[in-house]
């Protein structure tokens, strides 16, 4: 049944396959352009539409919408986007409504997608989601609402699919394409000849985040931690990848306030590049702490939210799980060091990584811990992704796709 109540509208029978796509920031856009890739190499004529980042639209992907519209965190940040956001999924509805496609798909970005699954699904469209959300963790009751919501949720880690059986929540574990993109042994000469960085120099990557957000938040303790290293380790370089034009002008404002900073070497994007050619990194939680893991690369990890949004998740207790760094989510236990809220500092960071890069014994064991992840999540996950999302367009068309398109 519709949203008002009839039947919802005949779907047409077109001879190619057409998917609306919502992504969030560019994790989202790295994840969906390679959904892209790997769907049109199982159906060549298939159509793409809705929401992209210039990965996807690079790939082929029609964009309504940036995906980084969607690069907002927390219980209280996206209240002051709130009208923006509801104009945006108000577009949405009713242009997927209008398209038809015979599948969409959110791809991160849980907060928005979910909800825009549901006004989907009761239009009769088949909806995925594509990177769980985070329900094991934190506010477990939304799962009761997945299955209602999706037809199918595509997961990134192993662990992840156990929660949604217990739930009855249909889920598939489809790897991590970053593990695909990433060597298990990454050519860190390469990386430096690449960026023109002289072998023997000792490397650490600035990741302070993809969102406008977190580099307002984390961006000076960041570059106070570059500070603090240098001092203490002269001849230390230190190379960031900005993700956007907008997080490389918010980093470089805040430089001046810092004072004393050693050259801080930015780069447009090319966070993996960065990683392969870096010793060490400081990273904003998030993404790209699986990235340096895959890379190799010992790290501290960084999470700050704002004051009201930290508030709840201490005063509720919705976090149910001990660790939010993904490389200590996947491994169980504490590998990396995690500093949270008023425990960043520049200080704080820099003396935490320095004691990473001092005990040769751990750095060994997160060279074994990591590669074992690594080889984990390295399943070929676009692909795996790419066919979950055809069986269940067969299933919820009750024909064969081949026949269908024929």
């Amino acid at each position: 049944m519709s949203a008002t109540g009839a039947p919802p509208a005949p779907r047409p029978a077109p001879s190619t396959l057409s998917v609306g796509i919502v992504a969030g920031e560019s994790s989202g856009d790295q994840l969906g352009a390679a959904l892209i890739q790997a769907l049109r190499a199982l159906v060549p004529d298939v159509r793409f539409f809705g929401v992209a980042g210039p990965k996807m639209i690079a790939a082929g992907c029609e964009a309504w919408a940036a995906a980084e519209e969607l690069a907002v965190m927390g219980f209280t940040e996206p209240l002051r986007h709130l009208p923006r956001l509801l104009r945006l999924r108000s577009m949405l509805v009713s242009r997927f409504t209008e398209r038809r496609p015979d599948v969409f798909a959110g791809v991160d970005a849980p907060a928005f997608n979910l909800g825009l699954a549901k006004k989907l699904k009761v239009r009769g469209i088949t909806t995925v989601q594509y990177v769980s959300p985070q329900v094991w963790a934190w506010r477990q009751g939304r799962v009761r609402s997945m299955g209602q919501t999706c037809d199918l949720v595509l997961c990134l880690l192993p662990f992840e699919t156990d929660f949604y059986a217990r739930h009855g929540v249909r889920a598939v574990f489809v790897g991590h394409p970053l593990a695909d993109q990433i060597p298990l042994d990454p050519d860190r000469s390469a990386a430096r000849g690449t960026l023109g960085i002289e072998p023997h120099a000792e490397v650490v990557a600035l990741l302070p985040g993809s969102r406008l957000g977190e580099v307002e938040r984390l961006g000076a303790d960041f570059i106070a931690a570059a500070a603090w290293l240098a001092i203490r380790r002269p001849g230390m370089q230190f190379i960031a990848p900005m993700a956007s034009d907008r997080v490389r002008r918010a980093f470089e404002r805040r430089i001046p306030q810092v004072g004393a900073v050693p050259r801080i070497r930015l780069l447009d994007d090319q966070a993996q590049t960065a990683l392969a050619a870096a010793d060490a990194a400081i990273v904003a939680s998030g993404t790209a702490t699986l990235e340096t893991l895959l890379s190799a690369r010992p790290m501290v990890v960084a999470y700050r939210v704002s004051a009201v949004t930290a508030f709840l998740l201490r005063t509720l207790r919705l976090v149910k799980v001990p660790y939010f760094s993904q490389p200590n989510l996947l491994v169980g236990r504490a590998l990396v060091p995690e500093l949270f809220q008023e425990k960043v500092s520049g200080a704080s960071l820099g003396a935490a990584l320095l004691h990473e890069l001092e005990d040769p014994a751990h750095l060994e064991e997160l060279r074994r811990e990591f590669r074992a992840v690594h080889e984990i999540l390295r399943r070929g996950g676009a692909a795996l992704a790419a066919g979950a999302i055809l069986d269940c367009v067969r299933q919820g068309e009750g024909v064969a796709w081949g026949d269908r398109a024929r």
